[in-house]
């Protein structure tokens, strides 16, 4: 994890800005947009693996275990962009006087720990 942690470290030229009022954007460097996606990408085929999976009559067992591991790597790709976003976005809008960032930030961690 502590390498990860290395890998999506943002520049100080990573922030959230706001191109209009109500439209916000997450600015995450090259590194961490090119880490984002190759785990993305590697998702996407485990969902397909487990479609297969599925469609073979695989055993259910078999199959949970799989979902499993997509459901931790999905997990991943949440922490990396919620610790950027910590760092970042919700230090700069701290910064700027706007404490309903905490509201909005835990709104989003309460989505993240549903099961």
């Amino acid at each position: 994890m502590e390498t990860e942690m290395k890998e999506h470290t943002h520049s100080s030229n990573d922030t959230c800005s706001e191109d209009s009022p109500h439209v916000r954007k997450g600015h995450q460097s090259e590194l961490v947009k090119k880490n984002l996606s190759t785990r993305l990408n590697r998702i996407e085929g485990q969902i397909r693996g487990i479609k297969g999976l599925i469609e073979k009559d695989t055993y259910c067992d078999d199959v949970i275990t799989q979902i499993a591991a997509t459901q931790s790597a999905l997990n991943s790709v949440a922490k990396i962009l919620l610790e950027g976003h910590l760092k970042n976005c919700v230090v700069d809008r701290l910064n700027e006087g706007d404490t309903e960032v905490i509201d909005e930030v835990l709104v989003t961690i309460h989505k993240l720990m549903k099961k």
